[in-house]
């Protein structure tokens, strides 16, 4: 995710990204939000959930793996409502494209992606 969005929530949402500022042997939070600019708005309205589930939860790790939006946290005292939200947010970005935001699907050949079929296209001739 480009850095202006990044700031966007980090300034949001100071204590669920307060690990972003600790070395890389503790949190893996120190190498950014780890996706595509299209699921902004899914990891806005996600930790716009989780702050008032429990202020004091960080992030740990946030990543896309096999096409999909992955949200790693610290342990909390209400984790199944946590868990709840995030596998929300999760099976979203299983259908919005990681580039632009639009609806999306996944590849299910090679690297696994969500993308629109425009953006598809454009990745697959190398320019995203």
């Amino acid at each position: 995710m480009k850095e202006t969005l990044q700031k966007k929530l980090y300034k949001k949402y100071p204590v669920l990204f307060s690990q972003r500022k600790l070395p890389m042997t503790q949190t893996c939070l120190c190498w950014g939000l780890e996706t595509g600019n299209g699921w902004y708005k899914i990891l806005d309205k996600l930790c716009s959930k989780l702050v008032k589930i429990d202020p004091k939860l960080q992030a740990t790790q946030v990543k896309e793996k096999f096409g999909t939006l992955r949200f790693y946290t610290t342990g909390s005292a209400v984790l199944d409502m946590v868990d709840k939200e995030i596998e929300s947010a999760e099976m979203e970005s299983s259908k919005t494209c990681e580039t632009c935001g639009n609806p999306g699907r996944l590849n299910h050949k090679g690297w696994i992606h969500c993308f629109c079929k425009k953006c598809r296209i454009k990745h697959d001739r190398g320019h995203v």
